[in-house]
């Protein structure tokens, strides 16, 4: 980039706009521009420029007698909104002179625009020229950002889909043994059907296959619902989501020694998206699974709460405790647990889980805790899940306080 306009000759990126209404100066300008290879194009007011600034552009230079206050308000509007990673470059020519009350006024003028780069008249081609280019090779520099910016997000979308899958895969083992077993019971029991002269025995035997049946058609209905994913974020009962997991994981808790107590208060719905709050708690519970492969007690409590801790107070929401009695996480590894590829697993574990957890929370405006303990005589985690609710729609989910125990 070194001394030449290269890299930004054709390049409609780094289109320079004029607004200079008043006299020759705009045609003067884009003629000098041209004849460095500079793309530029002239503008009859401030409103035209601001019209043509949502299109791609490297700058912008205003002659200072084209601007009011409304029109400065207009395009300190299209600055203030521009993406995080840009800075637009916009070169200001003054108007020569000493400073004055007149020049006061028109600092405090164009104050709202915030860092510009100043230009007195009149100046020099070169000075001209050797500005924009250094303009220019500045929004360069914020291109690559918004490039590296762009791919990080792809990235990450990419991660987070990869655990989607693996969370797919996990799910798919105690599937297969939740649905197996159901399967196996109505194998024998048309058998017996089949052999039974008894009638009433046939019509026990019909009844019991109905039932592993539904059985089945449940566990079938959970599955899909799991990444079944609105467009548009829904109203969610976070008990409903819970249950839809724990019914998933059931056969897999139950194999592994592990209860599970289940307290559900009354709690208000959630705008958010159903598939990714159910994966959020699918996380934790095979977390929390993990974390007791020799038996174990698994704790859930929902409830509704008036506010977060430093949040507004007026702030309504849910938060969801997960608790398990495993060894707990040791201190030099709790504050890494929500970086990506961070896992205590092994070969077994992807170290996206919880990374992918805490972004669906802040996805949903929430925030999540956790506190662990590593005691032999109390071990045991709990995360903790804030979720804010819906202050338009305060439904609350109908029904008592349910406290139930799964064996």
């Amino acid at each position: 980039m070194q001394g030449g306009t290269e890299h930004f000759i054709s390049n409609p990126e780094y289109r320079i706009l004029v607004v200079a209404p008043s006299g020759r100066d705009a045609d003067l300008i884009c003629r000098l521009l041209e004849d460095v290879n500079l793309h530029c194009a002239a503008c009859t007011s401030v409103e035209s420029a601001c019209a043509q600034m949502s299109a791609p552009t490297g700058a912008v230079i205003v002659a200072e007698e084209a601007l009011s206050p409304e029109r400065v308000v207009r395009l300190a509007e299209i600055i203030d909104h521009q993406p995080s990673w840009s800075d637009f470059p916009l070169i200001l020519l003054t108007i020569p002179g000493v400073v004055s009350a007149s020049s006061v006024q028109r600092s405090l003028l164009r104050r709202p625009l915030g860092n510009v780069l100043l230009l007195e008249r009149p100046i020099r081609p070169e000075t001209l020229v050797s500005t924009l280019q250094n303009a220019l090779r500045a929004r360069q520099r914020q291109y690559q950002l918004r490039d590296q910016m762009l791919q990080q997000q792809q990235a990450e979308q990419a991660l987070r889909q990869s655990e989607k899958l693996a969370v797919a895969g996990r799910l798919a083992a105690s599937i297969t043994h939740e649905i197996n077993n159901p399967l196996e019971a109505v194998t024998n029991l048309l058998y017996l059907i089949e052999t039974s002269q008894d009638l009433n025995s046939v019509k026990e035997y019909a009844r019991l296959a109905s039932d592993e049946l539904k059985r089945v058609a449940e566990i079938t209905a959970h599955t899909l619902n799991f990444h079944r994913q609105p467009i548009n974020p829904v109203m969610v009962d976070i008990p409903d989501v819970i249950d839809s997991v724990l019914t998933l994981y059931r056969q897999r808790l139950k194999s592994a020694g592990i209860s599970v107590e289940r307290e559900y208060d009354r709690a208000p719905r959630v705008l958010g998206m159903s598939g990714e709050l159910r994966q959020l708690f699918a996380n934790l519970i095979g977390n929390a699974a993990d974390a007791m492969r020799m038996g174990g007690v698994l704790k859930i409590r929902v409830k509704g709460v008036s506010a977060r801790t430093g949040a507004n107070p007026r702030e309504a929401g849910v938060r969801v405790l997960v608790a398990d009695s495993g060894s707990g996480i040791a201190p030099q590894h709790k504050k890494r647990i929500f970086e990506p590829f961070f896992s205590t697993k092994g070969n077994t574990g992807t170290g996206l889980g919880l990374w992918v957890s805490a972004s669906i929370v802040e996805k949903h405006s929430g925030s999540v805790q956790v506190r662990s303990c590593t005691n032999p005589q109390n071990p045991g985690t709990v995360f903790s899940v804030f979720l804010p609710a819906e202050q338009s729609q305060p439904h609350l989910v109908q029904g008592a306080v349910a406290k139930e125990q799964i064996a």
